[in-house]
């Protein structure tokens, strides 16, 4: 046992900041003296170690109570999320050191004000504090959701590429993302009643995993892409899949929630879902190319 001056020397935090901990239930003393002095266990420890994670990432301490006091937490894996998470940070930041070395060489760099997503991952962190009913739902977790954006501020350049290609702006696509936010829940009501069960009946989307081995670019991969647009058309609403860009873009945003990911790499083999989305982001991206493929 340690007292909680020893877990601050140890620790490197405030003595009124475990105090607040016990007083928010986030982290209680594993046992206290009769003089009320607060004492901590190794298990104690380990709780606090993840916490400290959680906040290195980001993580508000409401989020990280109820991750922790959730009964199918699970400690290893969380560990291994963080480490997913902290990954990413450090491979988003490896490219900022690259680019500043170029930098440095004098070399000339795009401009990055039309490749700016700040407002639409402001507009991500909001919906993520209002709604963390709807996140949990919809995504299984806090977690999942923040390293849903984590991948969102990791491929930047590619999703305001993708942005502009469909909308015309950044500002456009962040305009329409903010009404999908604002009406999450029933666009995804709507989604999930349809979208879902087509994905479990359609055996095209096993096709496409199939070809795991090949180029997303070739003729064969893309035209199974084209396939799935082509039944999903015929089979959904047109409200629900409008055009064939906002179908792609939505079944690119459905296969990066990591529950999906699980149950699709389960289905079809590890790799299926991320070949998925990578297929379906090579179609969006190359407009100009589709005449060709249906030939």
């Amino acid at each position: 046992m340690q007292s909680i001056s020893q877990v601050a020397k140890l620790t490197g935090i405030s003595t009124r900041t475990l105090q607040y901990y016990d007083e928010i239930g986030l982290l209680k003393p594993s046992k206290l003296t009769q003089s009320g002095y607060r004492l901590y266990d190794d298990e104690a420890l380990q709780t606090l170690q993840q916490i400290l994670f959680f906040k290195e990432l980001g993580f508000r301490l409401k989020d990280i109570k109820m991750i922790l006091n959730a009964p199918d937490f699970d400690r290893i894996a969380a560990f291994k999320k963080q480490k997913e998470l902290l990954l990413l940070r450090r491979n988003r930041t490896d490219r900022l050191i690259r680019l500043l070395d170029r930098l440095e060489k004098g070399e000339q760099c795009m401009s990055f004000k039309e490749f700016d997503l700040s407002d639409y991952i402001k507009a991500l962190e909001d919906f993520k504090k209002r709604s963390s009913d709807d996140v949990i739902r919809h995504w299984g977790s806090i977690e999942n959701y923040d390293m849903f954006m984590q991948k969102i501020k990791d491929d930047e350049e590619l999703v305001a590429r993708l942005a502009i290609k469909q909308f015309g702006s950044v500002e456009k696509y962040t305009e329409a993302m903010k009404y999908n936010l604002e009406h999450f829940s029933e666009i995804m009501d709507r989604w999930q009643s349809q979208i879902p069960e087509e994905i479990k009946q359609n055996d095209l989307f096993l096709k496409l995993a199939s070809h795991k081995e090949k180029e997303v670019s070739s003729d064969e991969v893309q035209h199974v892409v084209k396939e799935i647009i082509a039944f999903a058309q015929g089979n959904a609403t047109s409200e629900l899949c409008g055009n064939q860009d906002g179908y792609c873009n939505m079944i690119i945003d459905l296969y990066s929630n990591d529950y999906l990911k699980a149950v699709t790499d389960s289905k079809y083999g590890e790799g299926s879902c991320d070949y998925i989305v990578e297929a379906f982001q090579y179609y969006i991206m190359n407009v100009d190319t589709r005449a060709d493929i249906d030939k």
